[in-house]
């Protein structure tokens, strides 16, 4: 049975707005979970059923995760499908998006502006420690969804079982922000949805897309950035659930674990061969550098090399690795 999920955590002030030159895309919704207790019990992440925490991209929601989520509570697993602040069940929907005012759109205020990683990291930090005191957590993030992974497992990570990157920013002291990453030479062939930009992003606060184009070149775009090797039915159905807005600072803000803290938990990455907004090359790099600040604790790495940036438009494979992760400890 799915519940809401209700954790809220309050906003802690602006940071860095910068614009980003690449984005990790995914889709949107509202977020839910399936099982998760409110015991006052102390966390112990090794023991009872696995919980999986699951962190939604840039322009997204937790509903992003209902096709991997629906297969893995099959199998008898929890599953929290996070929405970070303003996002999902609480997003913002610009009334100018909505007339498709594009003029108008280029300044209306948006509610996200002043968010950053300190507030993502909170959301998941908060609903990890609820779901840690029912057993196991395993957290796993897709795409800008990889930088609170980061922030997370060197926050907390004793409550922490597994985490897992799905075609998702690992930034390093090398490259310590999604913007570095993005503007890493190994991520030179992906397509960049700056052209779309809707805006000034440092005055907006926000990178604001309008996902409800109908122009062919900017559909096409998309479609490249996001799943190129999808029918363009699902194509439509994937743009239907993404929100217009993404706090810039979100993008800017530094995201590198630590050896001691983030570094001794197991970790999984998911690499997409056919990845147009992370390149593969960009996902080796960032596997192989936090390989190399823990050398004693290297990523499993899961190849899925006909998939684009959401993934496989079946979700059994990637359900199937993910299943695996609540047997897997240090």
């Amino acid at each position: 049975m799915f519940m809401m999920d209700d954790t809220n955590e309050e906003r802690k002030g602006a940071t860095r707005r910068t614009a980003l030159r690449g984005l990790g895309l995914a889709v949107g919704g509202m977020a839910l979970a399936t099982g998760l207790g409110t015991s006052p019990a102390a966390a112990a992440p090794r023991r009872g059923l696995a919980t999986y925490v699951l962190v939604h991209g840039t322009h997204s929601a937790g509903a992003f995760w209902m096709p991997i989520a629906r297969e893995l509570v099959l199998r008898g697993h929890r599953v929290v499908m996070v929405d970070q602040p303003r996002h999902g069940a609480e997003a913002f929907v610009a009334e100018s998006y909505q007339r498709q005012d594009l003029t108008a759109m280029a300044v209306e205020p948006s509610p996200l502006k002043g968010l950053g990683l300190d507030d993502y990291e909170a959301r998941v930090t908060g609903i990890v420690r609820q779901a840690a005191r029912n057993g196991p957590v395993v957290l796993v993030g897709h795409s800008l969804g990889g930088v609170s992974v980061s922030r997370v497992g060197d926050a907390v990570p004793h409550l922490l079982h597994h985490i897992c990157y799905m075609a998702a920013f690992c930034p390093s002291r090398v490259l310590p922000t999604a913007d570095a990453c993005t503007a890493a030479p190994e991520n030179a062939n992906a397509v960049s949805p700056v052209e779309l930009t809707v805006g000034d992003p440092d005055r907006l606060g926000v990178l604001r897309l309008n996902f409800r184009t109908g122009v062919s070149g900017e559909l096409a775009l998309l479609k490249e950035m996001i799943c190129a090797d999808y029918p363009d039915a699902d194509f439509r159905r994937i743009l239907a659930g993404m929100q217009t807005d993404e706090p810039v600072a979100a993008y800017a803000g530094r995201a590198v674990g630590r050896a001691a803290n983030w570094g001794r938990i197991p970790r999984t990455y998911l690499r997409f061969g056919r990845d147009r907004t992370i390149a593969t090359a960009l996902q080796d790099r960032m596997i192989a550098e936090a390989d190399a600040s823990t050398p004693g604790n290297s990523f499993r790495v899961h190849d899925f090399p006909g998939a684009s940036h959401v993934g496989p438009l079946d979700p059994t494979p990637v359900a199937d690795v993910l299943d695996t992760l609540a047997g897997q400890g240090g």
